[in-house]
């Protein structure tokens, strides 16, 4: 068996090989697009996107914001890794976000953004997104783009099948993708099976603050978690998740974990599972991570280190949870608007099958179970299968819909987006992509109104699409319209890192909540210096606070003597503009940092050590008006010890 399923998974190897050369050969004949369908795509100088695109940016940690249908890029938002441009994770303010129970850790790997809904429509006020690596989610706010809190996930690692938002945003869910000892401990690999747990976490979320917490855990078996959606409308209340690796191998997994003829969907009810919190039938147990907030009143981050967890162990309570059994190596584990159908999307097969909610909840009164693996029911395979879409393509990854009772699925392999129809399962198109596509997005596509207009494909091989840059190309997002019967090819544009998966939102829902800039007034920095008379420096022994503030085009004080070698100097820096769109910028010479990038009304922090005796100078970064190489100042550095009062002055005063 492992060596036919070998020779199976080369035989797809080979086939996507094909695929690729075939496609970048056709690639330079049609690489153009029709004028047509270019003008779909355009939009003119001065006039805005209909929709926002949030696309993770895999590796480089960072969440990317892209208009639709143009792809333009509008902003990177830090969230995982440090950022130099904004200085984030540089500055005072925002080191204590990259924190961590293993201590700071200034990357990660961003997959999955999800958007907050309400009633089951993306409402605009918040993007979840999961680091994989050190597990996290994180929380940006959609006034400001700024990332307002990370939660770090305990007992987990490879934090994969996240951060997904239940239709109410009650719960981000969060399912591990490595199984491993829990609590952790030292134990030989080989004795993996029966040994190594996979921790499903559910964050619950306030709805007023988007503050989250660490609800409860699902203590499952010890497979690998992949991805996961909430159920809609009539299986909400239930959240699904794809599993792979029921064999529980620790070795050579593209053959040991690929010998069960199925794998499975593990349905969770959480609602039971908040029956069950209420009524105190759970464990506690001793962990520790780390919560980080961010408050937009005081612009400074603070971390909280947690110490325990609430554990359900679905082996104890009947109804938490069962398995669905699915073709091997599901990817995508997707549900559609209407909530009957979850799709599970098998690597390993060629065909795409539909779960039924409607036939699982008879399955589950009528136990029709076929066995168990650890406790957990397994359902009959043909008692809950809707359907199957078949010969759709090679390597299917994950689907979204429309609101028309369409579904579209991405095929890694044969590198195609298919549209198939739900209830009937027929194919009723295909289009190319450029190449080895893996997720794809259409706008509120994940959710109970899907906007249907657009989809969004990620593709993580670009070979001629681009201008080359050396052996590393630029990933590729491309976009089609699905408005009508056929899907067509409209743009493609280079991403920002590795794609995953993205949101996507209309503009006009967002916009109108935008923050322009941060009231001087409401300023609670305990730094902040809100006039220029109130500018000063203060020393505390070796420590000296500079008081500064920044406005178009001078900095108070600029010129400041007194400070020695050795000396740590704290840059206090407030931007006094109250205009949108004014943000200055700050750079000291010798600074073992980044630049600050401070918003209008806003106070940040960096700290300046000088090393050598002399005078330094510190400008703007950024260009804020026709004046703004005149904005500088320095910074006169004196021996230590040396007797140079502390003095400061703008314009000589």
């Amino acid at each position: 068996m492992k060596i036919k399923m070998h020779i199976l998974f080369k035989a797809f190897v080979i086939a996507a090989l094909f695929v690729i050369t075939s496609c970048g050969q056709s690639g330079n004949q049609s690489g153009a697009l029709s004028s047509n369908m270019a003008e779909r795509s355009f939009v003119p100088p001065g006039e805005h996107d209909e929709f926002y695109a949030f696309i993770s940016g895999g590796y480089s940690g960072q969440l990317s914001v892209y208009g639709l249908p143009s792809g333009r890029l509008f902003r990177v938002v830090p969230v995982f890794s440090v950022d130099a441009e904004k200085g984030y994770g540089f500055n005072e303010e925002t080191k204590p976000m990259l924190n961590t129970s293993f201590g700071p850790v200034p990357w990660d790997d961003a997959h999955h953004p999800d958007l907050s809904q309400t009633n089951g429509k993306v409402d605009g006020r918040w993007c979840f997104i999961n680091g994989n690596n050190t597990p996290r989610i994180a929380r940006i706010s959609l006034s400001s783009f700024e990332t307002e809190e990370i939660i770090e996930i305990p007992n987990s690692a490879g934090n994969h099948s996240s951060s997904f938002v239940t239709e109410n945003t009650e719960y981000v869910v969060a399912g591990t993708r490595f199984s491993v000892p829990v609590p952790q401990r030292d134990i030989p690999i080989d004795e993996y099976k029966g040994n190594f747990k996979g921790a499903l976490t559910f964050l619950s979320v306030d709805q007023e603050s988007g503050e989250m917490d660490l609800a409860f855990q699902v203590m499952m078996p010890g497979f690998n978690f992949d991805l996961a959606h909430p159920g809609r409308k009539k299986s909400h209340g239930w959240m699904f998740f794809s599993t792979y690796n029921t064999e529980e191998a620790n070795s050579l997994l593209e053959v040991n974990a690929s010998q069960n003829d199925k794998d499975y969907i593990a349905a969770i009810n959480w609602k039971k599972a908040e029956e069950l919190i209420a009524s105190g039938q759970f464990e506690t147990m001793e962990t520790e991570y780390a919560h980080n907030i961010y408050s937009e009143s005081t612009h400074m981050a603070t971390t909280t280190m947690k110490k325990e967890v609430k554990i359900l162990d679905p082996s104890k309570y009947p109804g938490l949870v069962y398995f669905l059994p699915t073709p091997k190596s599901p990817h995508g584990c997707d549900v559609d608007p209407s909530g009957e159908y979850i799709i599970g999307s098998g690597k390993l097969a060629a065909a795409l099958t539909a779960h039924s909610f409607t036939k699982m909840l008879d399955a589950i009164e009528n136990e029709k179970f076929d066995g168990e693996a650890y406790g957990i029911p397994v359902l009959n395979y043909d008692d809950v299968v809707a359907g199957v879409v078949q010969g759709a393509g090679l390597g299917p990854l994950h689907t979204e819909f429309d609101a028309k009772g369409n579904a579209y699925t991405t095929f890694f392999i044969s590198s195609e987006v298919v549209k198939w129809k739900l209830g009937t399962w027929e194919v009723l198109d295909r289009q190319p992509t450029y190449y080895s596509v893996g997720h794809l997005m259409i706008p509120g596509g994940n959710s109970q109104e899907p906007f249907g207009k657009y989809l969004v494909a990620m593709n993580k091989i670009t070979k001629d699409r681009y201008l080359p840059t050396g052996p590393e190309l630029a990933h590729s997002a491309q976009l089609y319209d699905i408005s009508g019967d056929k899907m067509e090819l409209i743009l493609d544009f280079p991403t920002i890192g590795e794609p995953h998966y993205a949101a996507g939102a209309p503009a006009d829902l967002i916009k109108p909540n935008q923050t322009k800039f941060y009231k001087l007034e409401e300023n609670m920095h305990p730094y902040a210096t809100k006039t220029e008379k109130d500018a000063r420096v203060e020393r505390e022994g070796n420590e000296v606070h500079i008081y500064m503030t920044t406005i178009r085009s001078h900095f108070a004080p600029d010129n400041i003597e007194g400070i020695k070698v050795g000396d740590k100097v704290y840059f206090h820096i407030t931007n006094l503009e109250q205009d949108y769109d004014v943000p200055h910028g700050v750079g000291m010479i010798g600074a073992n940092t980044s630049e600050l990038l401070i918003m209008p009304g806003q106070t940040e922090t960096f700290i300046w050590e000088p090393r050598k005796e002399g005078v330094w100078p510190f400008y703007c970064t950024d260009f804020c008006s026709a004046l703004h190489q005149e904005m500088q100042g320095y910074v006169r550095v004196s021996a230590k010890g040396a007797d140079v009062p502390l003095k400061w002055s703008l314009d000589g005063e």
